[in-house]
């Protein structure tokens, strides 16, 4: 079996800081730029699972730096370099402390509210007698606190804006942006024979600019439906097809484990793992319509560190 990079934990020059994320290890580098190493680091129900998923961190950076590329003419974005198959080098900017969330289909949280009952979620209406899956007659924009403990909590524009959180000019702005690359990413993904049912983008500020920050259209932090087929399988009221790592859940809770409290993280067996990095392989290929190469994972680490001092030595 292949390699994973379970984390790294390198001493680069000018490094200021080193933030290890749920999947990310990103290191400030004199306060300017930001080496973000994507690891093979899996999580689920909030919880990184003991196994790492070979070539898992390769797809999500080279599927977020292709659509970084693909976007950068609606608005500019943090990317600089991608001088790895698993890093991105970007430049540095302050987040904004809210998750831009836009949903084109009443699915996920948007469903289990409106199951509920609820017919606003986030200051937005939802119409009447729909059902999950259903798509909205337009895309709503469902914004989260971005939380830097715990889980993200829905909020309304009005509710960013009399927080002070941020300015109204800003915010109409990261509005507009969100619509027009949700846009673009539905375009891309109808290419590709695949719908884009929700996302969320990642805003900061850079000498005064708003910038797209961290990863887009990837499927962590992206659903897809299969577009074939999609209109049949509502009218039986079948579940769609999905491209997300959905799958994984599913075996965590057929083997007992929903990240609730006593409850212990089962031995995921190398079989699966495998079969979780060949799902996480077809993801790449079926969403950017390209064959995907597989680096050498033998010396992984090594190898990564080899091509960020080549990089920072430029």
């Amino acid at each position: 079996m292949a390699n994973a990079l379970k984390g790294t934990k390198f001493n680069l020059p000018g490094q200021v800081s080193l933030y290890t994320g749920k999947v990310r290890d990103v290191y400030n580098i004199k306060n300017d730029y930001l080496i973000m190493v994507v690891s093979d680091r899996i999580s689920a129900f909030d919880v990184v699972l003991p196994k790492g998923i070979p070539y898992k961190g390769q797809v999500l950076n080279q599927i977020a730096s292709k659509f970084l590329d693909a976007t950068s003419d609606i608005v500019p974005n943090w990317k600089i370099d991608t001088p790895d198959p698993n890093v991105t080098v970007g430049h540095m900017a302050q987040p904004f402390k809210v998750e831009m969330v836009i949903r084109g289909y009443v699915t996920g949280h948007a469903w289990r509210e409106y199951r509920s009952g609820k017919r606003v979620l986030c200051g937005v209406p939802m119409p009447d007698g729909l059902k999950e899956h259903d798509r909205f007659p337009e895309p709503m924009i469902t914004p989260t606190t971005k939380a830097s403990e715990g889980h993200d909590e829905d909020i309304s524009r009005e509710g960013i804006l009399s927080s002070g959180v941020v300015s109204e000019a800003d915010y109409l702005l990261m509005e507009e942006y969100t619509r027009k690359l949700f846009q673009r990413g539905t375009e891309m993904a109808a290419e590709m024979g695949l719908i884009l049912v929700d996302t969320k983008y990642e805003f900061g500020k850079k000498d005064g600019k708003i910038v797209l920050i961290d990863e887009i259209h990837t499927p962590d932090s992206s659903r897809y439906f299969y577009a074939d087929g999609y209109g049949e399988r509502q009218a039986r009221g079948e579940q769609q097809k999905q491209l997300s790592k959905e799958f994984v859940r599913q075996w965590l809770i057929g083997n007992g484990f929903q990240g609730k409290e006593g409850q212990v993280v089962p031995e995921m067996p190398d079989q699966f793992v495998n079969e979780v990095s060949e799902r996480y392989i077809e993801l790449y290929e079926s969403i950017t319509g390209e064959k995907f190469i597989k680096a050498d994972t033998t010396r992984i680490e090594e190898r990564i560190l080899s091509n960020i001092n080549d990089f920072i030595s430029k």
